[in-house]
């Protein structure tokens, strides 16, 4: 038997930062993962996303040079060209991160593990025994349980796609509807965004959800809104038609898109053995330090259903590891002031907290600076996307609690602002910070 210090059960972001960082510290470690190292991130998540996004932005970027004076057509975009270069680009990054394991004197075990007790994992017919384990196992995309939802995909199936799909429907009102619905639309797809409910980003802060419902309506993106669907069918000829618990009916897709949410991968890893507690979504409970119930067990990542973003686990990890191996006895990860960036068109960047959540922990001692505006980028162009920002201050010295921005460049220069507010700077040090001029992220240091 395999014997180490410490096992990391994934070879996503979380596992691959937990087990690279505690061997950096001396570390004996294992990595337990059977698909391709990256998880969801690398392989069907922000990279071949971003991938996406980009082509996109300059599908978008096409249509605007014509404006600026160029004899440009854009024309239609060569999909089975570019995922084959996206596709490309994600094996170079598998190689790299198998590459950086075998260099770090780290084994990547191939296979799935399951618990034999807490300090004991079964992978195949091997058994491996370490004094900590890391559960860094990810989630997988939700398929609701409609008849005929199999003729649905979800994101994964997305990024399987060698053509272009043209009528498309997204079920959905997440992270993934939303990013997915302006990507094809951008791209040349006809897209119908079904909600079941009214609202967009329904945990984010109003502004952002109403500017980008009018952003993604000018677009041309067809919005269905209290649409819950109750089954799916295929017509004659292929297409797919929804029907909704009301009988209301939508139809002549080519393709289904289920975004409607994640559940953890923990079914097959016989957690009930050693007793781990997971919540009702079937989420590993973890305390502040990435500890479950269970000594020398931890979880971090989208298996906890806390923060489920890609630098949120690598950070979650790496403090781990530094606790566990570094001598850092108080090392963990702070879960406020997570900034985080949704790749609509436009962009939507945001830290802190919604102006509902900073009224219902602050009452009256909030107050709120805001601004809308037409970016100098679309000052010629025939499309006029607004830009809106939002600073949320509470208290008598205004202290910024909230960021939000949705507009060319917010994924850019909110990095900078979320390093401010984590530092608990002020709107007085916002208006003291000399402008920039002339961009968009000026507006942030002159709000009155």
């Amino acid at each position: 038997m395999k014997r180490v210090d410490l096992i990391a059960i994934g070879g996503g972001s979380g596992g691959l930062a937990v087990a690279q960082r505690a061997a950096k510290h001396g570390a004996s470690c294992i990595v337990v993962e059977p698909a391709p190292l990256g998880g969801t991130c690398v392989n069907a998540g922000c990279v071949p996303k971003k991938v996406m996004w980009n082509a996109a932005h300059l599908a978008q970027a096409l249509d605007d040079a014509r404006d600026y004076g160029f004899d440009i057509s854009g024309g239609r975009c060569d999909w089975p060209r570019l995922v084959a270069a996206r596709d490309a680009y994600v094996a170079r990054l598998n190689t790299m991160y198998s590459t950086r394991l075998a260099d770090s004197g780290i084994e990547w075990l191939r296979g799935s593990a399951r618990f034999i007790d807490a300090h004991t994992l079964a992978v195949g017919e091997e058994r491996i025994r370490a004094t900590h384990i890391v559960i860094a196992t990810g989630g997988r995309p939700i398929v609701p349980g409609v008849e005929g939802a199999g003729l649905g995909i979800t994101s994964d199936g997305f990024f399987a796609l060698r053509a272009q799909p043209r009528r498309v429907a997204i079920v959905g009102s997440g992270y993934v509807a939303v990013e997915l619905a302006g990507m094809l639309r951008a791209l040349g797809s006809e897209v119908s965004l079904v909600l079941r409910g009214q609202r967009l980003l329904a945990s984010f802060d109003v502004m952002l959800r109403d500017a980008l419902l009018e952003a993604m309506s000018d677009e041309g993106i067809s919005l269905l809104t209290g649409a819950a669907v109750a089954r799916v069918e295929r017509e004659t000829g292929g297409a797919v038609r929804l029907w909704t618990g009301t009988a209301q009916c939508a139809g002549n897709f080519d393709t289904l898109i289920w975004a409607v949410g994640r559940e953890p991968n923990t079914d097959n890893l016989d957690l009930s053995k050693v007793g781990i507690k997971l919540d009702q979504g079937g989420f590993i409970v973890t305390d502040a330090y990435q500890n479950t119930n269970i000594e020398g067990v931890y979880a971090l990542g989208d298996v906890t259903g806390r923060a489920p973003l890609t630098p949120v686990a690598i950070a979650a990890g790496r403090r781990l590891a530094d606790r566990l191996f570094g001598g850092l006895a108080d090392s963990r990860l702070d879960y406020e002031m997570i900034p985080t960036v949704i790749f609509t068109h436009p962009p939507i960047g945001t830290v802190g907290l919604s102006e509902d959540e900073a009224r219902a922990r602050h009452g009256d001692g909030v107050k709120i600076y805001q601004t809308r505006f037409t970016p100098l980028y679309h000052a010629v162009t025939q499309r006029k996307p607004r830009t809106a920002m939002k600073l949320v201050t509470i208290g008598p010295r205004e202290q910024v609690v909230g960021c939000h921005v949705i507009g060319p460049g917010a994924d850019e220069m909110l990095q900078g602002f979320a390093v401010a507010i984590k530092m608990g700077a002020t709107k007085a040090d916002f208006d003291n910070t000399v402008a920039i001029h002339p961009t968009s992220a000026e507006e942030l240091v002159t709000l009155r």
